[in-house]
């Protein structure tokens, strides 16, 4: 794999997440739902994967509506005046237009009228890191104080009925940092982007017709496109590859594994999230996982997670926590932050 570290530099301000919003679709999806929808059992779900439900998006459901609610949610949660945002990025593999961008649907959807917009695709799952990326730059950079990175996808959307494999793991979920200046040496001090192009049919969306049992074309959401995924090649690819990765980027900072507070991880399945927290031989105490109640929803997932352990008192002020995100492409993103305590923010709210 190429990787192209950056480590940190004497900056005027630190990037810091004040807040994490989320949006969960109402409809709950079980194992015993699948059952009666394709060719499986709850048992092979559960031993296999470790999920037990998931989200289903409704009709209604878009993925900038969903981003536009996880943007609001994350300014009620932080106080902040939604037309305060200068910048909104959205990371989705799912817009609902070829054109405009999906992040000026979400603009308009939360009401923003001040702020610039643009998506990133960096293939889905990896969103999630590549995305808070590009907004580190711009905070640091001064042409930016506060940005809504919004990570939204409407995944089942692109589910082939005929494939038992894709039905199981996905669900839909939208979440949103709000990214704003924080005191130096803290908030997000590194982050590494790796890509690996041998992979790059091993996670995909295509446009093969797909037909049913009486040989009637079938269509998703999104017309001739499903998302196809061959399970091994993203295992062995993450089981093999993401604990060096993860010891790599604590090296950056010359921490190891152990110095680390918190790692959170995009939530594949629970089995891999497991495998890689045993490899690290980290307990999985240090590890937030969602997964297994709301499947694997696309970049969404790993932030959902590490909202939750916020929420859940497991990462405070001054926490090591890293977030790794993987996936089509095959494309990886980590980032470690020194978390940050509110008088941190530069910003007013």
């Amino acid at each position: 794999m190429s990787d192209h570290p950056r480590t940190t530099e004497a900056q005027p301000c630190g990037v810091g997440i004040r807040a994490i919003g989320q949006y969960l679709p109402e409809r709950v999806v079980t194992n015993a739902d699948l059952e009666r929808m394709i060719d499986t059992s709850a048992e092979w779900i559960t031993e296999k994967i470790g999920i037990h439900s998931r989200r289903f998006a409704a009709e209604s459901d878009t993925t900038a509506t969903m981003g536009a609610s996880a943007l609001l949610d994350a300014c009620t949660r932080s106080g902040v005046d939604p037309d305060s945002i200068d910048l909104v990025i959205c990371g989705t593999v799912t817009p609902d237009l070829m054109a405009p961008a999906t992040a000026v649907s979400v603009m308009r959807h939360a009401g923003l009228t001040q702020a610039v917009a643009f998506d990133v695709n960096s293939g889905g799952c990896a969103g999630s890191v590549f995305a808070l990326d590009v907004a580190a730059k711009y905070v640091r950079s001064g042409a930016y104080r506060r940005v809504a990175v919004v990570l939204a996808d409407t995944v089942t959307k692109l589910l082939d009925p005929t494939d038992r494999m894709t039905a199981v793991i996905f669900g839909d979920a939208a979440a949103c940092y709000l990214v704003e200046p924080v005191v130096p040496g803290s908030g997000v001090t590194t982050t590494v982007l790796s890509n690996d192009p041998s992979g790059y049919h091993s996670a995909l969306v295509s446009r093969d017709p797909v037909t049913d049992a009486e040989g009637k074309e079938v269509h998703s959401a999104f017309g001739q496109n499903f998302i196809r995924i061959v399970g091994r090649d993203i295992r062995n690819f993450a089981l093999e590859n993401i604990p060096g990765f993860v010891r790599k980027l604590a090296e950056e900072e010359n921490l190891t594994p152990e110095d680390l507070d918190m790692v959170v991880l995009h939530q594949a399945n629970r089995r891999i999230v497991e495998g890689i927290m045993d490899a690290l031989r980290l307990p999985y105490e240090r590890t937030s996982i969602n997964v297994d109640r709301f499947g694997n929803t696309s970049a969404a997932g790993s932030v959902l997670a590490l909202r939750e352990a916020v929420d859940d008192g497991r990462i405070t002020a001054g926490d090591r926590v890293v977030l790794v995100s993987f996936g089509a492409g095959l494309s990886v993103g980590g980032a470690l932050m020194r978390w940050n305590a509110p008088q941190d923010f530069l910003a007013a709210p």
